[in-house]
């Protein structure tokens, strides 16, 4: 197959990606968790120049039905990365993740295209894991949500002269995540536009201790996992736009629970160190606040993105 010949209608994947936590605290930009919420793609190739998109469940009344559609982006985006031209697409997308909740729906959505790309394209082109974070990375512009929405676990993600980096570990079985999840939303970009470009000495030597540390509880010493959650560099400067969720993390920790923002917000992340705590939180959330949080009790996700081929008009 070259860029003149485009696939045979026909041709369909199925994909899974999960939902994400980044920054867990301290490691800003950094460190990611996949969490057991799922969104899943069901994508046939058509003729050229078809598009056909159906959306159920988070979002489905805000996301476009035209090639602006995000999915739609990243698919073509790893098309034009080997030179293939795209076929026409019919998706048909189960979103569970919330939206600008700050659980990596979007993330999720770039992986969720790139992957369907890799199972239309499997026999001609192959997509190896470092080709897919960069192009997830590209698409997203920091690798922190998109390395464990690919590869599933606990990811540190960083960036050198060849491109985005991962390294992905096991979280100890002892961590309980569980995210309280409000009804209001939260831009990622303005929450990036509250924090300043420059920190005091101390508050990055204070991350660089915790996030070190927040390794070892999340795999190997959970009962430090308050202690590892500190942070000083972003969660500070963005409370203000997000007062519930400021509140409802102060109120957790001072109760013991290791809280912290969900990514840019404005859910909140609670890693408990065992289910009776983590029901413990979810009861605290409800007694401290008034706005309603809907507490997902999650496991750690630990195989990442899926895709699965169908041979054409099977179900």
């Amino acid at each position: 197959m070259n860029a003149a010949v485009v696939p045979a209608p026909g041709r369909r994947v199925v994909v899974r990606v999960p939902a994400t936590s980044a920054n867990l605290g301290p490691g800003f930009d950094t460190l990611g968790l996949a969490l057991s919420v799922y969104d899943e793609l069901d994508v046939t190739a058509l003729r050229e120049g078809e598009l056909d998109i159906e959306v159920h469940g988070a979002g489905a009344a805000d996301v476009p039905r035209d090639a602006s559609h995000l999915v739609v982006r990243a698919i073509a985006y790893a098309y034009e990365s080997v030179g293939r031209r795209m076929p026409g697409l019919r998706l048909v997308a189960k979103n569970v993740i919330p939206h600008g909740r700050g659980l990596g729906s979007s993330g999720a959505a770039v992986v969720s295209g790139l992957l369907a790309a890799k199972g239309l394209l499997d026999g001609d082109v192959e997509f190896g894991p470092d080709t897919l974070l960069r192009l997830a990375t590209e698409l997203e512009g920091h690798p922190d949500n998109v390395a464990p929405a690919l590869f599933g676990g606990l990811t540190i993600a960083w960036v050198d002269e060849d491109g985005p980096q991962h390294k992905k570990l096991l979280v100890h079985r002892g961590v309980s995540p569980l995210v309280l999840v409000p009804e209001f939303t939260m831009s990622t970009k303005l929450a990036r536009s509250l924090q300043p470009m420059q920190v005091p000495r101390e508050d990055a030597v204070f991350n660089v201790s915790r996030s070190a540390l927040l390794i070892a509880a999340l795999t190997q010493s959970p009962e430090l996992l308050q202690a590892a959650t500190e942070d000083k560099l972003h969660q500070n400067y963005r409370a203000g736009a997000m007062p519930e969720t400021d509140r409802l993390v102060r109120a957790l920790r001072a109760e013991g629970f290791a809280a912290v923002v969900s990514g840019a917000g404005p859910s909140v992340l609670v890693l408990a160190d065992g289910p009776g705590r983590r029901l413990e939180a979810a009861a605290l959330a409800t007694a401290v606040t008034d706005t309603p949080w809907e507490a997902l009790m999650l496991a750690v996700d630990f195989k990442g993105g899926t895709v699965r081929e169908y041979a054409e008009g099977s179900t």
